[in-house]
């Protein structure tokens, strides 16, 4: 029995080790092509990453683009925690915050955009932009600068602040990163140009005479940062405040038009102007921008510089040419140049006393900024468009480039104690002038005396060089000095000597006063009668 139980047949034993080699290779095959199978459809499901930067800005106005280019986009589903919207962290230096875009039928994803923003031009967060940055997602990445309709006049200075800080952490990158920005920025030329494709995803026409590039003209990148760049001005319904309140014309909406085109035309960007609830092809703009097109439905870019509240600049649209035509008399060439002149400045740039601020925040409003260089052209944008609280500032011959309203007051206790030295000596001259008049009064009064005192012996020697006068009357030999006296002595005596009621002494004075009256005038009048006979 154990010797049959150890016989074996080695035809079968090689038959049965080649049927489970052959199984072992079969699921092994089996096994490496479902591998396969979910790679590659778990590479086709993957979202596709794209980044925006967003720069300037407030925390309340960076949360309202988030939102405008987000509410469009969510899906539309029974699920709340899938159509809640993401949080936004932007209170502290760098936040972050995300979103889906959805296709046409809000049903397929098309990309899933991370938006990182920086409210504060200031160099201490240069290092924060800089690891965002790298060979992958270059490529992939798009700036965008907001500005606010509330402040036009700081915009060429805001503009400034944000790209100096931007080229600062662009040449600090790898040379693998420089390498792949400047394929970046040849592909970004090349679009619309008769090479490659538009901006709205569809392929370029080539020229007639089979050219696929067309040349660049004056002015357009000439400083191309490395990244695409779009600037968004925000609260375009200000504009209506301006012209109401400030007075502002076609003329300066032209002008701030006119030198945004001039500047932006130098790095390629794009603008745009958006009113918070009116629709606008601000998403459209930016997803195009970042490769994002729609499998469902095509959406054009259209370009717009009639409706100055909903104004669209594709990039390699605009030319020197149609910003001449918007308004007569602007310098494209000297604009174009100032730009260089203001980009061609160290950052942090140093300030007035030689010291540079590296630690403190860029606050545009101090007194203690560096001047601006000879031709800029944001010294040339703050002439055209002036701060209107600075009006009486720049009466005053303050510089033109700062934007500091401050008023400079003394101490209280030194203003107090300058206040009293001046009422002392208004104290001082009313007291002079009490003594003066003091001295005065006994002269006056001296010569007051001396003067009725002379009238005095006047008369008396009147009277003696006259005489008495003298007249008859029924025969009688009658003096007037005399008469008269005894009448004022009659009056005298009678008005004192009898206490009477009040209405009897009226009565009695005015009787006696109408006697003393009629008496002095008819002895006055017999004094007077020249030619009396004397008796």
């Amino acid at each position: 029995m154990a010797a049959n139980t150890n016989r074996y047949s080695t035809y079968t034993t090689a038959s049965v080790g080649s049927g489970t080699d052959s199984k072992n290779g079969d699921k092994t095959e089996k096994k490496d092509l479902w591998n396969s199978m979910l790679s590659s459809v778990a590479s086709g499901r993957r979202l596709p990453e794209k980044n925006i930067i967003l720069l300037g800005g407030t925390v309340d106005s960076q949360r309202e683009f988030f939102e405008t280019l987000s509410n469009n986009d969510l899906r539309r589903t029974l699920d709340r925690n899938a159509s809640r919207m993401p949080p936004v962290a932007n209170s502290f230096a760098l936040g972050y915050t995300y979103y889906d875009v959805l296709d046409a039928d809000q049903e397929d994803t098309l990309a899933r955009i991370s938006l990182y923003t920086l409210t504060s031009p200031s160099a201490a967060f240069a290092s924060l932009l800089q690891p965002l940055l790298t060979p992958q997602s270059i490529s992939n990445t798009l700036i965008v600068v907001l500005l606010d309709w509330s402040q036009p006049w700081k915009w060429m200075r805001q503009l400034r602040e944000w790209i100096l800080l931007l080229r600062t952490v662009l040449v600090s990158l790898s040379n693998e990163c420089k390498e792949t920005m400047e394929e970046v920025m040849l592909a970004w030329r090349d679009r619309g140009r008769g090479g490659g494709t538009n901006l709205d995803g569809t392929t370029a026409v080539p020229t007639a005479d089979g050219e696929m590039d067309l040349p660049v003209g004056p002015g357009e990148w000439e400083d191309a940062l490395g990244l695409p760049l779009c600037v968004v001005c925000q609260n375009a319904e200000k504009m209506e405040y301006l012209e109401k309140t400030q007075s502002w014309k076609e003329e300066e909406f032209d002008v701030v038009l006119q030198f945004l085109r001039t500047t932006l035309l130098k790095h390629g960007a794009s603008l745009i102007y958006t009113t918070p609830s009116v629709p606008s092809q601000l998403p459209t703009l930016i997803h195009s921008s970042l490769g994002i097109h729609s499998l469902l439905k095509k959406q054009p870019l259209k370009h717009n510089v009639i409706d100055r509240d909903k104004v669209v600049i594709p990039p390699n649209w605009d030319s020197w040419g149609k910003i001449r035509v918007l308004r007569d008399g602007f310098d494209v060439d000297l604009v174009s140049n100032g730009w260089s002149i203001d980009l061609d400045q160290p950052f942090p740039r140093p300030l007035e006393n030689g010291t540079e601020d590296e630690n403190e925040e860029v606050d545009e409003d101090s007194e203690h900024v560096a001047a601006d260089p000879e031709g800029s052209t944001v010294a040339l944008y703050e002439e055209s468009v002036q701060d209107p609280s600075m009006d009486a500032l720049q009466l005053a011959g303050r510089d033109t480039h700062s934007t500091a309203l401050e008023v400079e007051t003394i101490d209280t206790q030194t203003f107090l104690g300058q206040q009293l030295k001046v009422l002392d000596a208004f104290k001082q001259k009313n007291e002079e002038a009490a003594r003066e008049e003091s001295r005065q009064k006994p002269h006056k009064k001296m010569d007051d005396d001396l003067v009725i005192d002379h009238d005095q012996k006047a008369d008396a020697r009147v009277l003696e060089h006259i005489g008495p006068v003298q007249f008859n009357m029924g025969g009688i030999q009658v003096d007037a000095d005399d008469m008269v006296q005894r009448l004022k002595e009659r009056q005298a005596f009678g008005s004192s000597s009898q206490p009477e009621s009040p209405t009897s002494e009226e009565a009695l004075d005015s009787t006696s006063h109408m006697d003393t009256e009629n008496l002095q005038a008819f002895f006055h009048g017999l004094m007077n009668r020249r030619g009396a006979p004397a008796r």
